[in-house]
């Protein structure tokens, strides 16, 4: 498999903001936008890991910033936001990568429980978007990639609040990219298959899930979070200029 990367000269100097972004899929975006020369503002619960990484692009000479910060406080979250627009400039690229696909029933989950999940899967993409879009405009365009998830379409049980919020956010994509269209900002999803993070390898992915991985992908071979992260750098850059509303899909065809 080749090591060559695309470059995109158009996202050098952007500054771009990634959620969840200390580990798995959210980590190597913040690397891949790092390595285009982005300005990269990311947020995280995971302050050690979030602060090393941060530590270690910047010592490579990348503008990185991260902020300790509890996506589902909004009041938070939009102080984070702003202090990125203050450090590295208004904000032209949005990833809504950050989510919690813990497991759960219908049996169990609560009215407390249902608003914790709603908000960790879907409210901060929406908040995160209305803070941000403001600088988008004024910049005269920019993009927004929602991360949704293969598993409501393929009807997945275990996780019913994860699977409606994320069939949400494909909706959400569909309606502000019809609102937006018109001050050039694209707005798209971003589906991932099956991503071999540290994460699912330590908890999900045993003998008989890669045997079901082998036999439903087109494609042979694991689906990495370089996958997704490079096609987050397409998304973002000006090669996808005529491209919103649409699911863009990256799970070796499995769907």
């Amino acid at each position: 498999m080749s090591t060559e990367h695309a470059v995109y000269p158009d996202l050098n100097g952007k500054t771009v903001l990634i959620s969840g972004g200390a580990s798995g899929i959210g980590e190597f975006m913040v690397r891949a936008f790092a390595a285009q020369g982005a300005r990269v503002g990311f947020v995280d619960r995971a302050q050690s890991q979030g602060e090393r990484l941060a530590a270690l692009l910047s010592s490579r000479g990348h503008a990185v910033e991260f902020v300790c910060c509890d996506i589902t406080d909004e009041i938070a979250y939009k102080a984070a936001i702003g202090r990125f627009e203050h450090s590295l400039g208004p904000i032209t690229v949005l990833v809504n990568n950050a989510a919690n696909d813990v497991r759960h029933t219908l049996e169990e989950v609560d009215s407390e429980t249902f608003d914790k999940l709603i908000s960790v899967n879907l409210k901060h993409a929406f908040f995160a978007a209305k803070a941000v879009v403001p600088m988008m405009k004024r910049a005269g365009s920019g993009s927004i990639i929602n991360l949704g998830s293969v598993g409501w379409m393929m009807a997945s049980a275990g996780y019913p609040v994860y699977a409606a919020s994320k069939a949400a956010a494909h909706g959400m994509t569909r309606a502000l990219a019809r609102e937006l269209g018109p001050n050039r900002i694209r707005v798209n999803t971003l589906v991932p298959g099956w991503v071999m993070t540290e994460k699912q390898l330590a908890m999900w992915v045993d003998d008989a899930a890669k045997e079901l991985i082998s036999r439903s992908q087109c494609l042979p071979g694991s689906v990495l979070p370089e996958h997704i992260a490079n096609m987050a750098l397409f998304l973002a850059s000006d090669a996808s200029a005529m491209c919103s509303a649409q699911n863009f899909i990256v799970d070796g065809g499995w769907v």
